[in-house]
C-alpha cells in the first residue's frame, strides 16, 4: 500500500497539470471585437443611418448587414429613408451570457473582457421604425 505522502504528492502533481493545461484556455475565450448586426426599415424602404457608440461611428446604407464595434453602452441611430422619412432611437446592448458562463468556470471571472467590452453583443437583427 502506498503511503499517504506518495499519494498527496502524486494528486497536486496531477492539479498542477490540469492547471497549466487550463490557464491557456483563457485568453480563448476573448470575442472578436466586432458583431454583425442586420438593418432594415420597417417598410422595407432604402436610405441611410449614422450610428454611433462610444467606441465608434459608423454610416451606413440601409437595409443591410453591417460590423459595429462592441460596446457596453446603447448603440443610437439616426436615419432618413430615401423618401425623407425620418428614424432616431438606441439599441440597447446585452452581455453574451455563454460568455459569462465559461468565464466564470474558467476563473478569469470576465475580467479581460470587462475592460474591452468584449463581452457585450447587440442584436442579431433589428428594423428601424421610420416614421
Amino acid at each position: 500500500m502506498r503511503s499517504r505522502k506518495t499519494v498527496m504528492r502524486r494528486f497536486y502533481g496531477v492539479v498542477s497539470i490540469v492547471s497549466v493545461m487550463l490557464l491557456p484556455a483563457c485568453a480563448t475565450l476573448t470575442n472578436a471585437p466586432n458583431v454583425p448586426i442586420q438593418l432594415s426599415f420597417s417598410g422595407g424602404e432604402t436610405g441611410t443611418c449614422t450610428l454611433i457608440n462610444k467606441r465608434g461611428e459608423w454610416r451606413v446604407g440601409v437595409p443591410s448587414r453591417v460590423e459595429l464595434r462592441r460596446s457596453d453602452d446603447s448603440l443610437s441611430y439616426d436615419c432618413q429613408t430615401d423618401n425623407g422619412k425620418k428614424a432616431f432611437g438606441y439599441i440597447e446592448s446585452g452581455v453574451d451570457s455563454v460568455k459569462s458562463v465559461t468565464s466564470f468556470i474558467y476563473i478569469d471571472l470576465g475580467v479581460t473582457d470587462a475592460v474591452t467590452d468584449m463581452h457585450r453583443t447587440y442584436p442579431e437583427k433589428f428594423v428601424i421604425q421610420a416614421k
